[in-house]
């Protein structure tokens, strides 16, 4: 009874968790958004010191629950894991912790926190990990799902799908998602919970605590005849039956070992385990298995999922090259190149560069549910994968607060339509040689008719000649920074006017 609890609730907080990265309409968040913010790094670095002590005291009281259930990574392991069960069952086997490994992981994991590497720090954290690899792989066959619905339902005059773009927003964060994602696999195939009980810092943090749980598996060594089922069945490899120990920084509370024991010889409970060895210790235990079998099998699994995230690639690469036309079909529309700019652009609510970058994960949330298509992973080598705004596809509506009110960490901190609409996150820059009235001698004013906080003036390009074209004059202390004018220049491939960064946001 106990295991099936915890598998069903580790699969709701894992498919609710998961359509907060698919959802592009925005309506999950409203009802299931606090399930990122109780994410254990997440809390941390958003100060949110109800969530953090809750997840202490919860870890005191169960164990490590929150890395069977909470934890969308560690519960993806699980299902992986459980289908590689179907081919060969009472697989695993007792191994000896690597502290060394797993503080090691976790004191590189603080250096890269307090240095402001938060590159670095991303790459180990589990919910961001698991944020890219859903925003990266999951997402696109999810929108390619709702486009097909979509087709078949203007077939049939009716609009309850409506088609939506699939596009990669970062090539090497695209590339990293799919790496992670088939070490993870192939972690778990053959070893379970392998990457949480090594390598994972958050499972490092809790494990120490775990230690002093008050409810926990035991071993009753009267009832115990060491058939090492629990051992053989344990994800964490933390059972030794030889000597009738329970590695407690290492077991997630999976309840599978209680589940297999036909004798009753575990129970999840408050008392303490009995320290004498048992009077059966002689019996061996199962011996590993092949080694060169694991290796077939992981290598099957690293080759299919390299096929799919190949597929994925491919079919978007695809899409991407249909190129769009004019009316009429007479010409190419160019596609807009980023310009070079000296500055990122941050969201408005990070406050600045350096706020930012310290409580930013990456996890990639923020970008899944922007809709207009401006946030995407930076390629810099210090701000890799973390989210930066960029204007070739849309630009960011004063009217829109969504990555405000989804970040978990306090990276992006929650404001008003008012407060936003009065940050200043950068200003515009006009760049002479692009613009269309001087290099093609006609009227224009597209970056003013829609500047939204009337920034931008269009005066004429010779003072002494009213009748000459007219060109945008810039009022950098109105501007916002929200892009629409780099947007919806016409100037190709680059725009005629840009948005420049500020390291710090001031209101105006």
């Amino acid at each position: 009874m106990l295991r099936k609890i915890r598998q069903t609730l580790a699969i709701v907080f894992f498919a609710l968790i998961t359509l907060l990265f698919l959802d592009f309409t925005g309506t999950v968040h409203a009802w299931f958004g606090w399930m990122a913010k109780i994410q254990f790094l997440p809390a941390l670095l958003a100060l949110n010191v109800g969530v953090v002590v809750a997840l202490i005291v919860l870890t005191l009281l169960l164990g490590r629950v929150y890395c069977s259930v909470i934890c969308p990574l560690g519960v993806m392991q699980d299902i992986v894991a459980w289908f590689s069960k179907k081919q060969k069952k009472n697989r695993y086997t007792h191994s000896p912790a690597l502290q060394w490994l797993r503080y090691g992981v976790l004191a590189l994991f603080g250096i890269a926190m307090l240095a402001g590497a938060g590159s670095l720090a991303a790459l180990l954290a589990p919910y961001s990990s698991y944020g890219r690899i859903a925003g990266n792989l999951f997402a696109p066959v999810y929108q390619w799902g709702n486009n097909l619905l979509a087709y078949f339902a203007e077939r049939a005059d009716s609009y309850a799908f409506y088609e939506t773009t699939v596009w990669i927003k970062s090539l090497p964060t695209f590339v990293i998602a799919a790496i992670t994602f088939i070490v993870l696999v192939i972690l778990a195939w053959r070893g379970g919970r392998t990457y949480c009980n090594t390598i994972c810092p958050v499972g490092t943090i809790l494990g120490v605590l775990s230690k002093y749980a008050w409810l926990k598996p035991v071993i009753d060594t009267d009832k115990c005849v060491n058939c090492n089922l629990c051992a053989r069945n344990c994800k964490a490899s933390c059972i030794d039956i030889k000597n009738h120990r329970i590695d407690y920084s290492r077991c997630v509370a999976c309840m599978d070992c209680i589940d297999k024991c036909h004798k009753g010889a575990i129970g999840y409970t408050h008392k303490s385990p009995v320290p004498t060895m048992s009077r059966k210790e002689g019996v061996k235990s199962a011996p590993k298995p092949g080694q060169s079998a694991s290796m077939a099998e992981a290598g099957e699994v690293g080759r299919r999922t390299f096929l799919t995230a190949t597929a994925l690639a491919a079919t978007t690469a695809v899409l991407k090259a249909q190129e769009m036309k004019v009316d009429g079909g007479l010409a190419t529309i160019i596609d807009k190149k980023k310009p070079k700019r000296q500055t990122p652009v941050v969201p408005p609510g990070a406050q600045g560069l350096r706020n930012f970058a310290q409580h930013c994960t990456a996890c990639q949330l923020c970008v899944s549910v922007c809709p207009n298509e401006v946030l995407r992973p930076s390629t810099g080598l210090m701000t890799l994968m973390q989210p930066e705004m960029s204007y070739e596809r849309g630009y960011c509506r004063p009217e829109c607060t969504k990555c405000s009110e989804v970040c978990p960490t306090g990276a992006i901190k929650p404001l008003t339509v008012a407060d936003k609409s009065a940050t200043q996150i950068g200003h515009a820059v006009w760049i002479k040689k692009n613009c269309v009235p001087l290099t093609d001698g006609v009227e224009c004013g597209n970056c003013a008719r829609h500047c939204p906080t009337g920034a931008i003036t269009m005066i004429s390009s010779d003072a002494s000649n009213p009748e000459s074209v007219k060109i945008p004059a810039i009022d950098v202390e109105r501007c916002i920074g929200c892009g629409a004018c780099e947007n919806l220049c016409p100037a190709r491939p680059f725009s005629a006017i840009y948005v420049e960064g500020h390291e710090r946001h001031r209101t105006i």
